[in-house]
Order: C-alpha cells, then sequence, then structure tokens
C-alpha cells in the first residue's frame, strides 16, 4: 500500500509563494492536482521517477516548479507569483504521470491553499 503525506498548504496574499511537500512511501512518478470549490478537480504538474521530466499545466507554467528529493522520497510543489484563482485543495498522487488523475491509483489527504486578493 502507498501512502502519501502533504504538508505545506495555508493561506498567503496574492504575489506571494508558498511549497507544498508530499512524502511518499516509496519512489513514483508523482502528479499534483487541485480542487477548487464547485469545480472539477485538474491536472497542475507531474514529475517522472527520476525527476528528469516534469509536466505542467499552461495555467502554471512559468509560476511553479515541481521537483523531488528520492532520497526523502519526497516532491515539492514550489508556487510563485500565486493569483486567487489558484485557491483549493492541492492533492499529491502516485504512481503516475498522467495529466488524467483517473490514471493514478494512490492520494495524499489533500491540503488547502486559499490566495487571498
Amino acid at each position: 500500500q502507498v501512502q502519501l503525506v502533504e504538508s505545506g498548504g495555508g493561506l498567503v496574499q496574492a504575489g506571494g509563494s508558498l511549497r507544498l511537500s508530499c512524502t511518499a512511501s516509496g519512489t513514483f512518478a508523482m502528479g499534483w492536482f487541485r480542487q477548487a470549490p464547485g469545480k472539477e478537480r485538474e491536472f497542475v504538474g507531474s514529475i517522472s521517477r527520476s525527476g528528469g521530466g516534469t509536466n505542467y499545466a499552461d495555467s502554471v507554467k512559468g509560476r511553479f516548479t515541481i521537483s523531488r528529493d528520492n532520497a526523502k522520497n519526497t516532491v515539492y510543489l514550489q508556487m510563485n507569483s500565486l493569483q486567487p484563482e489558484d485557491t483549493g485543495v492541492y492533492y499529491c498522487a502516485a504512481k503516475g504521470w498522467s495529466t488524467s488523475d483517473y490514471e493514478y491509483d494512490y492520494w495524499g489527504q489533500g491540503t488547502q491553499v486559499t490566495v487571498s486578493s
């Protein structure tokens, strides 16, 4: 059973930054998704098992960066230039690379990110 534990959410003003962490019980290709109130869950980005490949949604390209430390089995989502539309619950997911949430087998508990204007 794969376990994922997220941390790092919070409240930040527009233009600010946050870093989310997701610690897994092993080393896997990972994805980040988010869900705003009343909206469907959407793909944010993903990272390969080695960390050599990343993929981002157009809405976050140039502002968000995914990285990983395999010695710690931890994947990071660095979020810069945050905007109110980035508000939502952020989830990490394993094992996958896809932009489609149904292709991931395991999910973290989610962490709230709120960006005030």
